[in-house]
């Protein structure tokens, strides 16, 4: 990825409308893993532009749909669903807002070419909005892309990819309490998400996600483009790994990068002009929140891989009803979870395989 001072527009508009060599950097990882964190200091930089989770590589493309041509009726409907994320929220019905955009889409689409693909309607999406931000570098965050790194890799030779990795209690933590956020100040957040969130929790499912998406990006730690990021690290020594992912992506570092505003945790209202690294967040799950028999389950799944990331366990003693019961309700609470979720997926055989065979 080339450093770039200012815009270069001009570069830009000179390729293809949906070149893949676009330079674009993906924030994955473990979902409540710091990656909102991350994007919102990549979107301080001057020539960075954020793509907030619009889940393109889950809900709206698959390998079965690799090179196959679309219609304009499904080029414009994926533009829809793209641009509804990004400017009203992933949570807003795309008929409400799809005629704020109808003429950006139809001045998009004969860009494409003669054989549109799905893929094409994403990098151009990502270029698109990215220029019309006046910047030049799109950040694509979506946690589970972690899922799809390998097709990201080859897909997008330019791609940086940043993986954001957290203490695995940390997150269950997170998780539990994540359905408390329309309470603490994500407005935006539906009833039904909230309900979605509240099935979704298990201690057991936490950790086999956490282990997954651990698992998932192994096989790339060795890859030039693919660089792992603890979360604590950034907490404790803001500055310097912030200017490792610099160095890393190849752009310089700017100081405003670490001007974040507090908002997103799960545990604390919004604090939205309040800016700067929070460094108390790192061990939040060991004051309160969290049962024993929880971080023992989280131990217990998540031992081998935490070790690897220097998370030491904790001496607990669990509550063995509670254990029984937490392992007994799990299929059903899986069922129910699995229920719930099936419009979040366009092929379920495929979201299921990546997380659970890795």
């Amino acid at each position: 990825m080339p450093p770039r001072s200012g815009l270069n527009l001009l570069k830009i508009m000179s390729s293809e409308f949906y070149d893949t060599n676009l330079p674009v950097v993906f924030i994955v990882g473990n979902s409540r893993s710091g990656t909102t964190m991350m994007m919102r200091i990549m979107n301080n930089h001057s020539v960075i532009h954020s793509i907030n989770e619009p889940h393109f590589f889950e809900k709206m493309w698959t390998p079965k749909d690799d090179g196959k041509p679309i219609g304009r009726d499904v080029a414009f409907g994926l533009y829809a669903k793209l641009f509804t994320c990004q400017r009203a929220g992933f949570f807003e019905p795309v008929d409400k807002h799809v005629s704020k955009y109808t003429k950006e889409i139809n001045d998009l689409i004969p860009k494409l070419g003669d054989h549109p693909t799905r893929l094409a309607v994403y990098t151009s999406f990502l270029k698109y909005e990215t220029e019309v931000n006046g910047k030049s570098i799109p950040c694509e965050k979506t946690p589970q892309n972690v899922f799809y790194l390998k097709e990201i890799l080859a897909k997008y030779p330019n791609a940086r990819i940043i993986n954001m990795v957290r203490d695995p209690r940390a997150v269950m933590l997170s998780q539990k309490r994540k359905w408390k956020r329309r309470a603490l100040g994500a407005d935006f957040m539906t009833k039904k998400e909230t309900l979605r969130l509240q099935i979704n929790y298990h201690p057991l499912a936490v950790s086999k996600l956490w282990n997954a998406a651990i698992s998932a990006a192994k096989p790339f730690e060795s890859e030039s483009r693919f660089k792992t990021v603890r979360f604590e690290d950034i907490l404790k020594n803001p500055e310097e790994t912030v200017k490792s992912i610099c160095k890393f992506a190849n752009f310089p570092y700017e100081p405003e990068m670490l001007q974040v505003p507090h908002a997103g945790s799960s545990s604390e209202a919004d604090k939205k002009s309040e800016l700067g690294i929070r460094k108390t967040r790192a061990k939040g799950w060991l004051e309160k929140g969290l049962t024993k028999t929880e971080i023992e389950i989280c131990q217990s799944t998540c031992g081998a891989l935490m070790d690897e990331f220097h998370y030491e366990p904790i001496e607990v003693k669990v509550n063995s009803i509670e254990l029984v019961w937490k392992y007994f309700i799990f299929p059903f609470k899986m069922a129910l979870a699995l229920l719930i979720n099936l419009n979040r997926m366009r092929s379920i055989a495929d979201t299921l395989k990546r997380r659970l065979f890795q």
